[in-house]
């Protein structure tokens, strides 16, 4: 399912644009004419659509509302923006698989920036989903497509109403829930992640909430070498999903 809404910047229109049909209207700033400009015009000439040049003020305007600081760089289109799925859509994704599962669980992102960096992550490590909660999480909107370049579209996500009962049908699925904890006695790359997984990531400061811990099979940290007690979540959950990807790439390897 995909709703109407405006993509922004340079690297999420393109990335738009890649996907024919998607784009309806396009609008652009008057007087860009340099090569990144011109890369757009000619996406936009392929498929047919018509681009409206406007003053820059008519494109600042179309974000006068947004809570956060909109950098458009001269570029917004009107496109398809894919919904977020729901528990039973979840279920059906990882019942489908062919693939050991490769999940990402995350729990209280509300920072768009972080979580577009976090489906940025999950996107260029091959994990096959990411689930959040319906509430207390950063909506699926243009400054998330914008930072996720790409990944917002094209990796599935799952917005769930009860995130620990979503976590316990994956794991009635055959999913182990490895739950990320500063105080985990383990860190990640002391477990086999190269069965069915699920890496849950905590919102930066307060962390996982109780029942989400509580519902993980393992607790697991990554080793903090230096004077910073933790990394930005988005790090941190690239760091993990590259772990089970050597992982994997070494047992198949083998």
């Amino acid at each position: 399912m995909a709703d109407l809404d405006w993509v922004y910047g340079l690297h999420a229109v393109e990335n738009a644009l890649g996907q024919k049909g998607k784009v309806k209207e396009i609008r652009l700033q008057e007087g860009r004419d340099d090569k990144k400009m011109q890369r757009i015009i000619q996406l936009c000439q392929k498929q047919g659509l018509r681009i409206q040049q406007v003053p820059r003020k008519d494109l600042d305007q179309l974000f006068s509302k947004s809570k956060e600081r909109v950098v458009h760089q001269g570029v917004v289109a009107l496109a398809e923006v894919t919904k977020a799925g729901d528990d039973k859509d979840l279920v059906r994704l990882v019942e489908s698989l062919e693939e050991v599962p490769l999940i990402v669980i995350l729990d209280g992102i509300t920072d768009p920036h972080n979580l577009g960096a976090c489906l940025r992550s999950a996107d260029a490590a091959g994990a096959h989903a990411v689930v959040m909660p319906k509430d207390k999480s950063a909506p699926l909107n243009a400054t998330v497509s914008k930072v996720a370049c790409g990944a917002a579209e094209s990796m599935p996500v799952f917005a769930v109403t009860n995130l620990a009962r979503a976590m316990k049908k994956l794991q009635d699925l055959g999913v182990w829930i490895f739950g990320t904890a500063g105080e985990a006695t383990q860190t990640v790359y002391e477990h086999d992640l190269t069965i069915p997984t699920a890496i849950v990531m905590g919102a930066e400061g307060d962390g996982m909430r109780r029942l989400t811990r509580e519902q993980c099979d393992y607790l697991v940290k990554l080793p903090m070498s230096g004077v910073v007690s933790s990394l930005n979540v988005s790090v941190a959950t690239g760091v993990c999903l590259y772990e089970v990807v050597r992982q994997r790439a070494a047992k198949a390897g083998a």
